[in-house]
């Protein structure tokens, strides 16, 4: 069944407009609710997560409405990191664990994330069927049966005790200076307490959320403040989270920033030489670099590529019984320690690196040399189709022609903005600018026109 609600990462989109609305949160609450309460009982339970976006009281109400109306109990978390959502979805014997958050969005979107009884986000075919539900008339719980809703106050501690366990017990931080950029978002108290807790000397920024400055000039999409602080406090590394704290950027103490690809190519390294790789490989997308492939074929090492979407990165993870994934925008996957990309465990792995190496923050986040890579978004609008576009498509093959034997192109719809990804790979600058601007400058007449 296809599905027009969801996309790679949940539902999401602009605060109250369709989707992100009360009235479809309080539908999808209840949806949700009737696809997993299928046993008249009153036992069951959903967590939820949110960030710090204003609009999340809104979207959390309505979901707890939804919920409650087909019998649901509710535990309300607040604000804490989507992996504390999956963590505590499982430590709490949840049925259902949700996520209110658009991630690395600015702060006038919003979204809605499901997670299942494992910890582990909702299959395509779960979503599916849940839209399925919503399109038709949901069935309430009678009234002796409608749930109840309460907050729970332990959560992140919860979350912050479970991280510290993740760091290798012989090698606290003491003596380690650390910037922590959590972005004005949902690890802005999470992820400072951990690394003051394990002994490390705390710089904090982006912890004073607004309701409207998540994302906003900092974090893991914006790492030029979190380099300003490392250099300005002389500090050993820093680390940039993203809005609900699943992706993150580690900045060396020069201020130079380690992508997904960098930190997923040192884990992979690492783990591999000491036993813990399972499989033999690494999971990625399609838009990973190229010089990672390269760097873990030099190794003996293997890299499975999948679609764009944590999602996919994890399905493929499970299927094969692999155990390190992500994305090259930050999103570290460690199913020995969770069930989704957790920015700050990855940051305390990369400090386990530099504790058990005794190297410095410059010397690991370089692991291999990358191949040119540009990449460029094109807007367009609700309802238009670029990409079916003749000159579009002409455009494509011609950009395909040139770069076969020395590089790849990918050209792809981002599941969560409406963008047009144009990405290319090429060992000469002057070929890789001239691919990408020719199909980006198609793309955009389409639009125009």
């Amino acid at each position: 069944m296809s599905r027009k609600l969801f996309g790679t990462d949940g539902v999401r989109g602009t605060a109250n407009t369709h989707p992100m609305t009360a009235e479809m949160a309080l539908r999808l609450g209840a949806a949700a609710g009737r696809f997993f309460r299928t046993d008249g009982r009153n036992g069951h339970r959903v967590v939820i997560g949110k960030d710090t976006r204003l609009s999340g009281y809104m979207l959390e109400n309505a979901l707890t409405a939804g919920l409650t109306s087909t019998g649901m109990n509710v535990l309300l978390l607040g604000p804490v990191p989507t992996p504390a959502v999956g963590f505590l979805t499982r430590s709490m014997r949840a049925d259902l664990g949700i996520m209110i958050s658009a991630s690395h969005n600015p702060a006038h979107d919003n979204g809605i994330k499901f997670f299942g009884p494992d910890g582990f986000k909702l299959s395509d075919e779960a979503e599916a069927e849940i839209e399925r539900i919503i399109a038709g008339a949901i069935e309430p719980a009678q009234p002796q049966n409608i749930g109840r809703a309460k907050r729970i106050d332990d959560g992140r501690g919860r979350y912050v005790e479970y991280a510290k366990t993740t760091f290798p017990a012989r090698g606290q931080l003491s003596g380690l200076k650390v910037v922590i950029d959590c972005a004005n978002g949902a690890a802005y108290r999470a992820a400072p307490e951990v690394l003051w807790e394990l002994g490390a000397e705390v710089i904090e920024i982006g912890v004073s959320p607004n309701g409207h400055n998540i994302n906003d000039r900092c974090g893991s999409t914006y790492t030029q403040t979190a380099a300003e602080a490392v250099v300005a406090h002389g500090a050993d590394l820093g680390i940039a989270l993203d809005g609900d704290a699943d992706r993150v950027m580690i900045l060396d103490e020069t201020g130079r920033v380690a992508d997904g690809d960098q930190i997923m190519a040192l884990f992979a390294a690492r783990w591999a030489g000491a036993g813990m790789l399972k499989g033999g490989a690494l999971v990625a997308t399609v838009m990973s670099n190229l010089g990672l492939e390269r760097f873990l074929g030099g190794k003996g090492l293997r890299l499975e590529r999948t679609a764009v979407g944590d999602r996919y990165v994890v399905e493929r993870m499970r299927e094969g019984g692999y155990n390190l994934g992500g994305e090259q925008s930050g999103h570290i996957v460690m199913t020995d320690y969770a069930t989704t990309g957790d920015g700050l465990i990855a940051g305390l792995q990369f400090m386990a690196a530099m504790a058990e190496t005794g190297r410095r923050a410059s010397e690991l986040v370089r692991q291999f040399e990358t191949v040119p890579q540009m990449l460029k978004n094109v807007r367009y609008q609700a309802g238009q189709e670029p990409l079916s576009a003749e000159n579009v498509r002409k455009a494509i093959a011609e950009a395909e022609a040139r770069l076969t034997g020395s590089g790849r192109l990918l050209i792809r719809k981002s599941g969560t903005e409406p963008l047009i990804r144009v990405m290319a790979e090429c060992e000469d600058a002057g070929t890789l600018e001239a691919t990408v601007e020719g199909v980006v400058a198609a793309i955009e007449a389409a639009t125009a026109a």
